[in-house]
């Protein structure tokens, strides 16, 4: 387990969160929704001019924001659904990357592994589906492009990009991003060499606030090492567990101080839900041993549409959009995709490139089943939940220059915020929410989740 203290202080400066980026098929989904926010007759923060928020969790395309490693689980299982089947059937995406899970950069990889191992298999001639235009599937297609083959990608959306959404309109100042954009400099310095090569822009996030309703701080020293006595603890006993009760085993939640003003307790609470955002995962859920191996640190934004990334990668590939796989029959010799619409494909061989909650939901049936081996790393590993508010105004009622907010001491789900004028100079606001607190979110209808933006804002109005 490579874990270090370095790591967990960086994640809690930044509080970003990375979402899996790979598309998905099922029935036509309403992932997003553009709302035109109803005034809050309790909130002393004014109404936006307009809002946007993501639904990953209960879009049917994705069913959930990404892949994380559940108590008892191990990374091994990532090696094992990456595995072809009879030459037939190969798998990218995030959940198959052991070495960057949740990330767009883990994705990309993974379809390029996937595209080197589909080439060594493939004959001269063979058509190749790729069920998914997320950064998986997009980055397989254009190598297999340019080797020759006849490469077709089948998208259930109407769109390319699968959970990198950039939504561009004349009443936003700049794209609004509902799925990834959250990068770090160093993991991620390949893709980010990408971007810059392509032109799409990136800020830098700097600054940090912690505000309670008595205190004020700068950074969050307890909570991270907290968690990283109960990771130590974890590592020395005999069965993986909980980071929840690796913090009780270990005494880590009993020996919390008070700093800055704050109570110990809500340090670590904090903490715990800058975390979520991270990995998706309830504390209950992910695995103490893996669970928090590499705790990326998220300093920069993707601000000039993320999208056209993959709009890039797919330039000159034919694409079906607006077309679920519901089935893929395979043998020792083609493959059959049965499309949402009854009709049917045969192709030589198929790259699955579709989230993990997709696979766990069974939108997509095999026949024959899957090995074991596949089944057991599907059911095994757990699919995170991480949330997205956007709210843009004509001007600021905020008067800090910090980049990212963090609330101390509070119940609100939405405790994670990004104030985007300190990035780009646009007024944008935007709230972000993980695990059991994204599945609330997720639930809430625009006017109600306006409402919990703007109660858990009102600190930063009074500050």
């Amino acid at each position: 387990m490579s874990f270090s203290r370095r790591s967990f202080l960086l994640g809690a400066g930044s509080g970003l969160s990375l979402l899996v980026l790979t598309a998905c098929t099922d029935p036509e989904p309403a992932p997003t929704t553009t709302a035109k926010p109803s005034p809050s007759a309790s909130s002393t923060v004014p109404r936006p001019k307009a809002m946007q928020r993501s639904n990953w969790t209960s879009d049917p395309y994705s069913r959930g924001s990404h892949s994380f490693v559940t108590v008892g689980s191990t990374p091994q299982f990532r090696d094992d659904l990456s595995r072809p089947i009879n030459g037939r059937v190969f798998f990218a995406g995030e959940a198959t990357s052991s070495d960057l899970p949740g990330s767009v950069l883990g994705a990309q990889n993974s379809g390029a592994r996937a595209a080197g191992e589909l080439s060594d298999a493939a004959d001269k001639g063979d058509r190749i589906a790729i069920i998914g235009a997320g950064a998986a599937g997009a980055e397989a297609a254009r190598r297999l492009a340019l080797e020759g083959f006849d490469v077709i990608v089948i998208e259930a959306r109407n769109r390319v990009g699968g959970r990198i959404d950039s939504r561009v309109s004349k009443s936003w100042p700049l794209p609004v991003e509902l799925g990834a954009w959250r990068l770090d400099k160093t993991m991620d310095a390949v893709l980010l060499s990408q971007l810059a090569e392509l032109g799409i822009a990136t800020n830098p996030v700097t600054g940090s606030l912690l505000q309670g309703p008595k205190a004020m701080a700068r950074a969050n020293l307890v909570g991270p090492k907290a968690v990283e006595t109960a990771v130590t603890w974890a590592g020395e006993q005999n069965k993986d567990v909980s980071v929840t009760d690796a913090l009780d085993g270990s005494g880590a939640t009993k020996g919390v101080s008070d700093a800055d003003g704050f109570a110990g307790a809500d340090l670590l609470a904090q903490y715990l839900a800058s975390l979520a955002t991270v990995n998706g995962a309830g504390n209950s859920k992910l695995s103490a041993w893996y669970g928090l191996d590499a705790v990326p640190n998220y300093d920069r934004l993707v601000t000039g549409g993320f999208s056209n990334l993959i709009d890039d990668s797919l330039h000159g590939v034919t694409k079906s959009l607006s077309t679920a796989v519901v089935g893929i029959s395979y043998s020792d010799s083609s493959v059959s995709l049965q499309l949402g619409t009854g009709e049917s494909l045969k192709v030589d061989r198929v790259l699955v490139t579709v989230p993990l909650g997709v696979l766990q939901k069974g939108s997509i049936r095999f026949d024959p089943l899957l090995p074991f081996s596949h089944r057991t790393a599907i059911s095994s590993l757990g699919m995170g939940a991480v949330e997205t508010v956007w709210l843009s105004y004509d001007k600021p009622f905020w008067s800090t220059d910090a980049a990212a907010w963090s609330l101390v001491g509070t119940d609100d789900d939405i405790s994670t915020w990004f104030n985007l004028k300190a990035v780009t100079g646009e007024n944008v606001l935007v709230g972000l929410a993980g695990g059991d607190a994204a599945r609330r979110v997720a639930k809430l209808s625009d006017d109600d989740l306006l409402a919990s933006a703007l109660r858990a804002l009102e600190p930063f109005a009074a500050s």
